[in-house]
C-alpha cells in the first residue's frame, strides 16, 4: 500500500511520534492506522494511548431524574451559540424529561409524547430546527434504575441546572440512609466525569480492548530482551495497573486518592451499617466519537471576498 503524506501527518497529529517513525510504522503495518498507533506505542514511540479526534459536535447534554431512577440525552446542534438559546435548553430538558420512561430505547423517545405538547419527541424537534434554525439530532439516551437505593448525577459544565456539556449517572444500590448515598453517589459521579473509566469492573472490560493493551504490553517486555517467564510477569504487572486505571471500582477514589471507588463505597456501607453496591454507571459527553472536518478560515473569508 502506499503511503501517502496525509496519512503520515494524520498518525503523527494523533500520536506525537516523529515523522520518520510515524512513516515507518505505517510501512510496518501497511498503512493500517490504529495498527499503526500500536507499533509506536509498543516502540516507546507514541505519546497518545489511544486515537484522539477533535470533538466538534455541538449542542447540550441533559439529565432528569425521579424517584429511584434516572436518564441521560445528548441533543446536538450544528453550532454552540444554540446551547445558549433558552428554547433549545427547554427543549433538551422537555427530552430527557421523556427519557425518564423510555427505558434507554432511542426510538421510543422519539415516539413518546413531548411534555405539555400534544407532539411527539421527534416533531417537536422537527419544529425547533424550523424555529431556531439549525439542524439538530438526538444522538443517544440512556438510563439506570434501582429497586431500592438512588441514582445519583452530575454535570459538569453546566449553563443551567441539569444540562451541560457531560452528564453522568451512577446507580447505587442499598437500603441505606437515601441522603447520604446520593451525596456519596454525586461524588462518584463526579469522579467518573473526572476519570472517564472504560467499565464498572474488569470483567465489564470489553476483551478486545484487554487483548490489544495485552498485545502492546508484551511486545515493549520483549523489546527488553528479558527470558519469556521474566516477560509474563511483566505484562501481568502493567495489566494491573492497566486495569486499576480503567475500571471504577478499582481507580483511586478522586475524592479521597488513599482509597479506591470500591473501598470508599465499603467504608459507606461500615458506617450505614448496610452493604452499599454501586451497580452501574453512564457517562455522556458531548460530541464524544464524533468527527467534524475542520474549517479553514482564511479560506472561506477569501472566499466571501470574491477571491
Amino acid at each position: 500500500m502506499s503511503i501517502t503524506a496525509a496519512m503520515v501527518k494524520e498518525l503523527r497529529e494523533t500520536t506525537g511520534a516523529g515523522m520518520m517513525d510515524c512513516k515507518t510504522a505505517l510501512k510496518e503495518t501497511d498503512g493500517d492506522m490504529e495498527a499503526a498507533i500500536d507499533w509506536l506505542r509498543a516502540k516507546g514511540l507514541s505519546k497518545a494511548a489511544k486515537k484522539a479526534g477533535r470533538v466538534a459536535a455541538e449542542g447540550l447534554v441533559g439529565i432528569s431524574s425521579a424517584d429511584g431512577k434516572a436518564a441521560v440525552i445528548e441533543l446536538n446542534s450544528e453550532t454552540d451559540f444554540v446551547a445558549r438559546n433558552e428554547n433549545f435548553q427547554k427543549l433538551v430538558k422537555g427530552v430527557a424529561d421523556a427519557a425518564l420512561e423510555a427505558e434507554g430505547n432511542i426510538e421510543k423517545l422519539n415516539a413518546a409524547s413531548f411534555p405539555g405538547s400534544s407532539k411527539s419527541v421527534e416533531d417537536e424537534i422537527k419544529d425547533a430546527v424550523a424555529t431556531i434554525g439549525e439542524n439538530m439530532t438526538l444522538r443517544r439516551v440512556a438510563s439506570l434504575s434501582v429497586s431500592e437505593g438512588v441514582v445519583a448525577s452530575y454535570v459538569h459544565s453546566a449553563v443551567v441546572e441539569n444540562l451541560g456539556k457531560i452528564g453522568v449517572l451512577v446507580a447505587i444500590e442499598s437500603s441505606g440512609d437515601k441522603a447520604k448515598l446520593n451525596d456519596f453517589g454525586r461524588k462518584v459521579a463526579m469522579h467518573v466525569a473526572a476519570t472517564n473509566p472504560l467499565a464498572l469492573t474488569v470483567d465489564q472490560l470489553d476483551s478486545d480492548v484487554v487483548e490489544r493493551e495485552r498485545a502492546v504490553f508484551s511486545e515493549q517486555a520483549r523489546e527488553s530482551g528479558k527470558p519469556e517467564n521474566i516477560i509474563e510477569k511483566m505484562v501481568e504487572g502493567r495489566m494491573r495497573k492497566f486495569y486499576e486505571e480503567v475500571t471504577l471500582l478499582k481507580q483511586a477514589f478522586v475524592i479521597d486518592p488513599d482509597n479506591t471507588v470500591e473501598k470508599a463505597a465499603e467504608a459507606l456501607g461500615a458506617e450505614l451499617g448496610t452493604p452499599v453496591k454501586i451497580a452501574a454507571f453512564v457517562r455522556f459527553a458531548l460530541g464524544e466519537g464524533i468527527e467534524k472536518e475542520e474549517a479553514d478560515f482564511a479560506a472561506e473569508v477569501a472566499a466571501a471576498a470574491g477571491n
